[in-house]
């Protein structure tokens, strides 16, 4: 069989996000939820301890992987794409199971080892896109970074909600909360083999060298020292923050809310992928012919943060649903133009290294609000989450209003 480089390197992408995706409707109901059949902590422990463990669960896995993705891109670039992508996916693949054997054992240091070690494998998705990056041609990579998103947003769409029907108890005796990381650690075995029979090396251009270590501290320095791209990284710093803190707890707020299971919160997380394709594939080109990035981003990021906002409007969950497509809608197209705006800035002799840097910025910045919303929930609410997720976003708006957004920019 031919081996077909661009289709194992995009289904290594959806596969990632269908495992990343299976956490949001699961995860909530282990400890944000003494309600639920699949609830983990003791009588002992109180709701607000459990938002603040959860806060802390849902950060190890961005914290280790802002450490050890730069690694594993410098890895990559050494040794090859393919034998980093396997021992990556095989990182995945036993965070996976060791999650679903500590909701067995209800063993919460173990469920905590393993979205760390999940986070310090877990550069799948930037190796992938250096794959991606390898075996384009200028004339092909604009199409091939497009299906790279159809793969993240397909991913996002099918992982909350396989997540949701596999941990369902009413489904049968065979569901619960930890057949979702078997069914995720499954595809990842499936996706190591893949990769194995079926992805040629791409990097045809090894880079010896010595490894730095360091390397995601030194790009956070780069990102304050770029004269001309600081104040890009300072509003994509806050932009992805406001953005984490709404999405770190936004499950318990669904279940405080709404009281929904598994289920219904992966429906919520399917229909909110759904409308961020339908953004991505037609509405994110239709506004590129007629109005300018900058443009773009001003509106688009103002309208994400009152759309957070509006999802704390009082009323039946239908009310929650309508919100959706308008907080997809900003938040898709403020996100392609944001990334379009930091491309063009940059000279085309430092592209990859101004996009690494991005990345480690948006990195820690997924990395902190995790732990401060779980302390916010606590002392107050998880709506309270929603308030200072739309005020961090809105904030990010203005300033790249009075910093960027009218001046001329590429």
């Amino acid at each position: 069989m031919k081996r077909t480089p661009l289709f194992a390197v995009l289904l290594t992408i959806f596969i990632d996000l269908v495992g990343i995706g299976i956490l949001f409707p699961v995860v909530p109901q282990l400890l944000a939820n003494p309600d639920s059949p699949q609830y983990l902590l003791s009588s002992a422990m109180t709701l607000e301890q459990g938002y603040l463990l959860l806060g802390i669960l849902t950060a190890s896995y961005p914290i280790a992987q802002f450490l050890a993705a730069p690694i594993l891109g410098q890895l990559s670039d050494k040794f090859g794409r393919r034998p980093v992508l396997m021992i990556s996916l095989t990182g995945t693949c036993i965070g996976y199971i060791l999650f679903a054997i500590a909701i067995y054992t209800r063993n919460l240091p173990l469920l905590f080892a393993s979205r760390v070690l999940d986070g310090i494998t877990g550069g799948n998705i930037s190796v992938a896109q250096a794959a991606i990056a390898d075996i384009s041609t200028p004339e092909s990579r604009s199409k091939n970074f497009g299906l790279m998103g159809a793969a993240f947003g397909l991913g996002f769409i099918i992982g909350p909600y396989i997540g949701g029907q596999l941990a369902d108890t009413s489904n049968g005796i065979w569901f619960n909360a930890a057949t979702p990381f078997w069914f995720a650690a499954f595809l990842s075995l499936i996706n190591i083999l893949f990769i194995a029979f079926f992805l040629p090396e791409t990097n045809d251009q090894r880079k010896p060298g010595k490894l730095r270590w360091g390397k995601s501290f030194q790009d956070i320095i780069n990102a304050v020292r770029m004269k001309d791209l600081r104040w890009l990284f300072i509003v994509a710093f806050f932009y992805t923050s406001g953005f984490a803190f709404f999405t770190s707890l936004f499950g318990v707020f669904l279940i405080d809310r709404f009281g929904f299971d598994e289920a219904a919160i992966g429906n919520v997380f399917a229909y909110i992928g759904i409308w961020i394709v339908i953004t991505q594939g037609f509405l994110t080109p239709l506004v590129a012919k007629r109005w300018k990035e900058h443009a773009v981003v001003r509106v688009g990021m103002i309208g994400t943060g009152v759309a957070v906002l509006l999802f704390l409007a009082p009323g039946p969950w239908m009310v929650m649903l309508a919100v959706v497509p308008v907080f997809a809608i900003f938040n898709g197209i403020t996100q392609a133009n944001f990334m379009g705006l930091i491309s063009r800035s940059a000279p085309d002799t430092i592209q990859g290294e101004v996009l690494g840097i991005n990345a480690s910025v948006q990195a820690l910045a997924q990395a902190l609000p995790p732990v401060a919303s779980g302390y916010i929930a606590s002392q107050f609410a998880p709506s309270a989450t929603l308030m200072i997720a739309s005020a961090i976003v809105v904030a990010s708006g203005i300033m790249f209003i009075l910093t960027v957004g009218q001046r001329k920019v590429g």
